[in-house]
């Protein structure tokens, strides 16, 4: 499991959603207060990846996002409070590893580390746009 962040590393700011029908946002306000989601994802991706606090907005607003939610969703279905369902999430998305398809696919690097991946993938895009 990811360890939770300290106090001292969580932005003193956490950046709004931009999408709050869809994406992470959307998709856990089915499942659990999407603010406190939000509040709590945020923080945990930045930490596990070392990507600044856009490219995860621009992550968790995306269509992976609204998969990481469902991932955390799981573990919530499965007894997890959130914030461990959170940290469930981020390890396994750590520890998978981007294939050679999707790095073809995509242009991220074979063998980064899912997450990473595509937080950086998604904050690429954005600064293309």
């Amino acid at each position: 499991m990811v360890p939770r962040t300290t106090e001292a590393s969580i932005p003193d700011t956490i950046l709004p959603t931009t999408n709050t029908d869809w994406g992470f946002f959307g998709t856990m306000a089915d499942h659990a207060d999407p603010a406190e989601a939000w509040k709590m994802a945020m923080p945990a991706i930045q930490t596990a990846t070392g990507c600044p606090d856009t490219a995860v907005r621009e992550f968790l607003d995306s269509t992976f996002g609204r998969h990481f939610a469902d991932d955390v969703a799981n573990g919530l279905f499965h007894g997890l409070g959130l914030a461990a369902a959170i940290d469930a999430a981020v390890a396994r998305w750590m520890a998978w590893t981007i294939s050679r398809q999707t790095a073809r696919e995509t242009g991220i690097p074979h063998g980064l580390p899912y997450l990473t991946g595509f937080v950086t993938h998604f904050e690429v895009l954005a600064d293309a746009s």
